[in-house]
């Protein structure tokens, strides 16, 4: 998997992981939202520390600097 994604990119998806993360946590969001919530901050953890995008590549996207 070649790398796609930048370290901007990386870190504002932690970002938004750790507050979807912490609105749960807090009762914030619940029900079928919550866990919308927590699929979608362990799928950015997951993409950030891989750096690789899978949704980035029919639009040939790629937000890491170039070689």
């Amino acid at each position: 998997m070649p790398k796609n994604m930048g370290s901007l990119d990386k870190t504002l998806r932690v970002i938004v992981a750790v507050v979807l993360a912490l609105l749960v946590f807090m009762g914030q969001i619940t029900g079928t939202w919550a866990i919308v919530a927590g699929v979608v901050a362990a799928v950015f953890i997951l993409t950030s520390l891989v750096g690789f995008c899978p949704a980035y590549l029919p639009f040939g996207i790629k937000t890491c600097p170039k070689a």
